[in-house]
């Protein structure tokens, strides 16, 4: 098996999900995220606020254009779905899982997540982000695993393992 990218919206359970699912494949791990973080020295938020958010969808876009692994679970940022050279780049690496969790769920998971460090445009709303990722989301998959009321990590990471086999 080659490497596995997970996509979805903030909030799906990407890197959770991503950490538990390597340590059961015995896989390594990488968070786009916390990656942009580190090379970029300031959180997500951080670089919006200060440099903006095409500033931002370039980095992530150079990011998940340059990946070079094999055997690793990558946890994708939200919006990394959005940047055709990376998602081209990334399907070539391994399986897209899209990680289909619902908007009243993610609402729930967020709470109050303006300072998250979500790429999303002024006055910008869940829903909104939502109508205009999910069809890239659709599209670059390879599996989609769908969360359900009351599923917790582990059922979800069993879910995906029976669907990649």
């Amino acid at each position: 098996m080659q490497n596995i990218i997970l996509i979805g919206m903030p909030g799906s359970g990407k890197s959770t999900l991503g950490v538990i699912l390597a340590r059961r494949l015995g896989y390594g791990y990488l968070d786009t995220d916390s990656f942009i973080s580190q090379k970029e020295k300031s959180t997500l938020q951080g670089i919006i606020d200060t440099k903006g958010l095409d500033y931002f969808l370039d980095v992530e876009s150079e990011i998940g254009s340059e990946i070079v692994c094999d055997r690793v679970i990558i946890a994708t940022g939200g919006s990394m779905v959005m940047a055709e050279s990376a998602m081209e780049h990334l399907k070539e690496l391994g399986t897209i899982i899209y990680i289909n969790v619902p908007l009243d769920e993610l609402r729930r998971r967020l709470g109050n997540y303006k300072d998250r460090g979500i790429a999303m445009k002024n006055g910008e709303g869940l829903e909104a982000i939502l109508a205009e990722r999910e069809p890239q989301y659709l599209k670059y998959a390879d599996i989609i695993v769908d969360y359900h009321n009351g599923d917790n990590l582990e059922q979800t990471v069993d879910n995906i393992i029976d669907k990649l086999r």
